[in-house]
């Protein structure tokens, strides 16, 4: 339920070694300095600056490299932890993604790195043609959706060298979009090398006034909305100016602000009636899920917005012809809701679908998981976590928090309750309990489960119990007994795990690093919280 396309806003390069200028994230820690006395963003950007002038040969950083900064942490005990990307001979480098530490003082800590290949190419010229490499990702989109006459496709080439499937190799990343035969909207993107044309791999990429609104799903909520003229435009500027608009049953291949809708209005600022047959009802979901999503990243974990810049993203409701799916658009910055086929799915307007989505949008702006492999698997699960932890932080009396994922939007015709169970994740017959090595070439919204299982046992624990009214039974690969340490901890280690250890290329064993990482940083190795992120990740045998 995703549509991400890999960019970087806003973005300056630097030589290998020099620094450059990023968004500085809130730090999650605890203990101890006050913030005035922690490193400001220039002083950890010097900091790093350093650390990659000394020890540029160890990272990789030869002749033809240039860096530039994705993202800066500043802890509260003034770690600090600045995530870099890399090009090569001005290519972007798939797998060239590093985050580099450094203690409180500014001394070098460590590095985590996506690949740690040593990059250097012969020739950057390709053998094989751009039109040649659209081609192919024409064939692979439509092989993808075989029996179905796809129209307005459009395939994108574009130079790349790949580190993350062996040896550094030159590549075409082709995105190919186009619609089906109902008129709504597909994608993927193709990896191929540019001397041979052998395919590489590929993956899939569909990645202030105060109303009152009736919600489809969530019943009455409160919007902030803006008076424009004589009528209320369903924008709230508390929130950096999210909105909604209805894109009018349309499609469209869009980015940026070509993308179609006109932002909904209403003379009153009493907003939908609880119904499909009023057009805003949705929207109200739609502009609900986006605030409570602005919210629960805000409050709980320090992010100002999905893109921690205060800037808001925004919503398309009504699009395409009966589109059972959701996705977010790194590209527009935007979430796009269809309103269901009416046999297995209604509106895909869920709270948890929206925060799912969006959270897609953090993913991206972090540790910007590969959306294939085991890493694709990570990032979905990354989605289903954060969206499970915003629909129990929203408390709404409608949509009890619960470990089901999508429950709101499916219909009879599915033949089950829910998209995705956390506590058993095979229950919906496709999803993967525990790891295994053959879980990297499953559908990564299947190859989640592994992810989704072990926080909903770090979470819960395992064996039988009823969360608000939802009666869970949760297995162990190794027949242990696993005791849960809460949501709040949970979503505190997979946050810092996420963007502060992940990287593009981070499958299970990495993952189970990363938290165990970042539960040492908030909760000290010898603790309880420690012990039972390990439990866990045995009890769906990552070890």
């Amino acid at each position: 339920m995703s549509w991400i396309r890999q960019h970087v806003r806003g973005s300056r390069r630097a030589t290998a070694g020099l620094a450059t200028a990023a968004t500085l994230l809130a730090g999650v820690l605890s203990p101890a300095a006050d913030a005035a006395d922690r490193p400001s963003r220039a002083a950890a950007l010097d900091n790093a600056a350093t650390a990659l002038a000394d020890r540029a040969a160890s990272l990789g950083l030869t002749s033809g490299q240039e860096t530039s900064v994705r993202d800066v942490i500043v802890d509260k005990d003034g770690t600090q932890h600045v995530r870099y990307d890399r090009t090569y001979r001005q290519l972007s480098v798939l797998g060239g993604d590093f985050v580099v530490h450094m203690a409180p003082d500014g001394t070098y800590r460590g590095v985590d790195r996506a690949a740690r290949a040593e990059i250097s190419l012969p020739s950057t010229t390709p053998k094989v043609p751009a039109p040649r490499a659209a081609d192919l990702g024409v064939n692979a989109l439509r092989a993808a959706n075989p029996g179905d006459a796809l129209m307005q496709v459009k395939a994108e080439p574009e130079l790349v060298v790949d580190a993350l499937h062996g040896a550094p190799r030159l590549a075409w990343r082709t995105e190919t979009t186009g619609l089906d035969s109902h008129g709504n909207p597909v994608a993927r993107t193709l990896l191929t090398d540019a001397r041979t044309s052998a395919r590489i791999d590929a993956w899939d990429t569909m990645e202030s006034a105060t109303g009152d609104g009736r919600s489809l799903y969530s019943g009455t909520v409160t919007l902030e909305t803006t008076l424009s003229g004589s009528a209320y435009q369903l924008k709230d500027p508390t929130r950096g100016n999210t909105y909604t608009t209805d894109a009018g049953d349309k499609t469209d291949a869009c980015s940026g602000d070509t993308c179609n809708g006109r932002i909904l209005t209403d003379d009153d600022n009493d907003w939908g009636t609880g119904t499909t047959a009023d057009r805003s009802t949705v929207a109200v979901d739609a502009q609900y899920g986006s605030d409570t999503t602005w919210d629960y990243f805000k409050e709980v974990h320090g992010r100002n917005g999905i893109g921690n810049d205060g800037k808001g993203s925004y919503n398309r409701v009504h699009y395409g012809n009966k589109l059972s799916n959701a996705f977010w658009n790194d590209a527009c910055f935007c979430m796009t809701y269809g309103d269901g086929n009416g046999t297995h799915f209604g509106p895909m307007v869920g709270l948890d679908v929206a925060a799912h989505e969006m959270s897609h949008g953090v993913t991206s702006r972090t540790a910007r998981l590969v959306y294939s492999g085991e890493s694709g698997g990570l990032n979905e699960a990354t989605s289903d976590i954060l969206g499970t932890l915003v629909e129990f932080y929203a408390g709404n009396a409608q949509d009890t928090g619960d470990y089901l994922i999508g429950e709101k939007v499916v219909r009879p015709g599915l033949g089950r309750d829910a998209l995705r169970y956390m506590d058993k994740p095979s229950k919906d017959g496709s999803s993967a309990d525990y790891w295994s090595s053959s879980v990297g070439g499953i559908s990564v919204h299947h190859s989640s489960g592994v992810a989704n299982h072990f926080a909903y046992l770090l979470a819960e624990g395992s064996g039988t119990k009823t969360i608000n009214g939802v009666t869970y039974d949760s297995p162990t690969y190794n027949r242990s007994t696993v005791t849960g340490i809460g949501r709040a901890k949970l979503g505190a280690i997979w946050y810092r795990a996420l963007t502060v250890y992940m990287t593009s290329s981070t499958n299970y064993a990495g993952a189970r690093a990363a938290t165990l990482n970042a539960a040492r940083d908030l909760y000290g190795a010898a603790g309880t919280e420690y012990d039972a992120v390990a439990a866990a990740w045995s009890a769906v045998n990552v070890n």
